[in-house]
C-alpha cells in the first residue's frame, strides 16, 4: 500500500508538469478534484519541502544545487538608493534574502519583477553598497 502522502506529493508535480500553475489557489482546487483537501499553509509547506518555487510566474520545481542564479546589476542612485536589476522573476527572492541579512543604514528594499530598490541612510550609503557587492559576489 502506497503513503498517502508519497501520493499527494507525486500528484502535485504530476498537475504541474502538465499545465502551468500561477496560483496557489488554482493548484488547491485541482488537488481537491482529485480528492485532496489541503489547506493554503499545508499546500506552501509541501510546496517548499517538494523544492517547488514560483519562477516567472508558474510553479516549478527548482533543483536546488542546480539552482542558476542569475546576474545581478548594481547602481547607486543619489542620495539614498541602490538599484538592482536581475532576470525577470527573481526580484522577489533577490529582495528577501537581502531584507534577511540587512546591514546598519540598509532600511528597506521593495521588490518587482526584475528590479530591487534598496532604501539607504545617506550617510551609510557606501557601507551598504560595499556590503551588497560581496554579498552578490558570494551567492
Amino acid at each position: 500500500m502506497h503513503h498517502p502522502c508519497m501520493d499527494l506529493d507525486t500528484l502535485i508535480l504530476q498537475v504541474l508538469e502538465g499545465s502551468p500553475i500561477t496560483d496557489q489557489g488554482d493548484l488547491l482546487a485541482r488537488l481537491a478534484a482529485q480528492g485532496h483537501e489541503l489547506t493554503q499553509s499545508t499546500l506552501s509547506r509541501r510546496l517548499k519541502r517538494l523544492g517547488i518555487q514560483k519562477v516567472q510566474g508558474r510553479y516549478r520545481r527548482v533543483e536546488p544545487n542546480a539552482q542558476h542564479l542569475p546576474e545581478v546589476t548594481l547602481r547607486e542612485v543619489p542620495p539614498n538608493l541602490l538599484v538592482l536589476r536581475t532576470a525577470p522573476g527573481f526580484a522577489q527572492a533577490l529582495g528577501l534574502s537581502l531584507d534577511a541579512d540587512p546591514v546598519p543604514g540598509q532600511m528597506g528594499t521593495l521588490a518587482g519583477d526584475d528590479t530591487v530598490f534598496v532604501a539607504v541612510l545617506p550617510e551609510r550609503m557606501a557601507d551598504v553598497k560595499a556590503h551588497l557587492v560581496r554579498v552578490l559576489a558570494g551567492r
